[in-house]
């Protein structure tokens, strides 16, 4: 007995060993990217009538920023700039893809790259050779060639991504009234009536689910609540009964489509929870633009303008991190960050080593929210026509202050973000010194991205838009 007692303390004592000998998993990340998600377009950021308690609780645990922006005014330059950490005019991918069209403009906007070059390190492949599965579910609208959709930039599994930057309709078959019956990949055998923004989030349960013994990444990038506005009726009659003549948001439906995305990220803390892996797992949530203003479906409140507009409302979005026992809970920062930043950051979580990119490392300040950012500028650069507005333009912010170029006439314009959130005071005649100083800064910018520039057309007719 004796005997047996001793071999059984050895034999324990060697799968404790062996037990602390292995290297802890590392952490895993999930990046919900929402399309088109306005700067006021949750409950922790001011809406009055949308309701998102997963997400407020998300903000509640982390970090939430207040002068987040995105890449660019338009998707597919800030899908590319979040995958590889390099501006949009770096890339020379500065239009969401096909882009606007404008024959007759006054400008002939750049022959820019209609793809994601399957050269460049995204994300997903620096974080797939780091050992993680990686894995998207949704919108990828960065190329119509399939040789540049997610498996050609590190993905494992691609669930949704392809050529188109939103569904035909958000009830399956999902092509909707499309001519190109095309299916979203891996989402053909789907149900009548079958919710585009719950599938998502059934497929990204499941691949939780698979890979729980492992680090995985996610890439989230709802198709929501990009147009077509569209959700089952039960859940916009509910917000229809919310709204009163002192509303600022007034869109049901919309208010509906935001609910069903906080449903998502609600049911994927769920399962994280359930499987013990929402102490490992770092949580990253933002948007790819500003709030579509068009056709009164949001309002951005405070900030001017919306979507694919030079101003705040077409670039500043939602951004909140949550990292298990770095990020303090219930933070909230005023410093500058864009998009771009999630590249190293996301790579500083997994302890990879970052290559090269234009973005910088939000770890430190995440960590320590009094951390002081060496950066000291963020740019813009957008030279292309779109029907939200906006002419082609480049833009900086240094500081509190705001400069924006616009090609057409060459004019400048100058705000003090601290004072005039809404862009209604233009700074530069009152103030030349400074204003020429950010021009000198914003063009010796562009110069080293190798930034294009739109040109002079030859074809400009007076009067015509189109």
């Amino acid at each position: 007995m004796k005997k047996l007692c001793t071999t059984a303390l050895i034999f324990v004592s060697i799968l404790i060993l062996s037990s602390c000998s292995q290297k802890p998993q590392k952490p895993n990340i999930i990046l919900f990217f929402i399309d088109d998600l306005g700067w006021t377009d949750l409950g922790c950021y001011g809406s009055d009538l949308y309701e998102t308690p997963n997400i407020d609780k998300l903000a509640t645990e982390g970090v939430r920023f207040t002068n987040a922006y995105a890449a660019c005014t338009v998707c597919s330059p800030s899908r590319a700039a979040i995958m590889t950490g390099k501006y949009p005019a770096r890339l020379h991918l500065t239009d969401w893809i096909q882009g606007s069209k404008r024959p007759k403009a006054k400008l002939r906007v750049p022959d820019w790259q209609m793809y994601l070059d399957t050269t460049e390190v995204t994300i997903a492949k620096a974080l797939k050779k780091g050992g993680y599965a990686t894995a998207t579910f949704g919108k990828w609208h960065l190329g119509d060639d399939p040789k540049y959709w997610p498996e050609n930039h590190g993905f494992d599994v691609n669930i949704g991504g392809y050529r188109w930057g939103a569904p035909g309709s958000y009830f399956y078959p999902y092509h909707g009234n499309r001519r190109d019956k095309m299916h979203p990949p891996n989402l053909e055998n789907g149900k009548d009536g079958e919710y585009l923004t719950d599938r998502l989030a059934d497929e990204a349960v499941q691949f939780i689910e698979n890979h729980a013994e492992e680090p995985f990444f996610i890439y989230f990038p709802h198709y929501a609540v990009h147009t077509p506005i569209q959700t089952p009726d039960s859940l916009t009659d509910y917000f229809q009964q919310k709204i009163t003549a002192h509303s600022r948001h007034t869109n049901a439906t919309y208010a509906a489509m935001i609910n069903a995305v906080d449903q998502s990220v609600g049911l994927v803390r769920a399962t994280l929870a359930k499987l013990g892996l929402d102490e490992q797992t770092a949580i990253f949530f933002t948007s790819d633009n500003g709030g579509l203003e068009l056709r009164d479906i949001t309002d951005n409140g405070a900030i001017r303008a919306g979507k694919g507009s030079a101003y705040e409302g077409g670039v500043r979005v939602p951004f909140i991190a949550m990292i298990p026992g770095i990020t303090q809970a219930g933070i909230e920062s005023d410093v500058p960050i864009i998009g771009m930043d999630l590249f190293p950051t996301l790579l500083n979580v997994a302890g990879l080593e970052v290559v090269e990119h234009d973005g910088t490392n939000l770890f430190p300040l995440l960590k320590s929210p009094t951390h002081q950012l060496t950066r000291t500028s963020l740019f813009w650069h957008y030279p292309h026509y779109h029907p939200g507005g906006a002419t082609p333009y480049s833009a900086m912010r240094k500081g509190n202050y705001k400069l924006i170029e616009f090609f057409e006439g060459g004019n400048l314009e100058l705000y003090n973000l601290a004072d005039d959130v809404g862009e209604e005071h233009d700074l530069a005649t009152s103030d030349p010194e400074l204003t020429d100083k950010l021009h000198k800064e914003l063009q010796q910018w562009r110069d080293e991205v190798g930034a294009q520039y739109p040109v002079e057309n030859p074809d400009f007719i007076e009067g015509i838009t189109n």
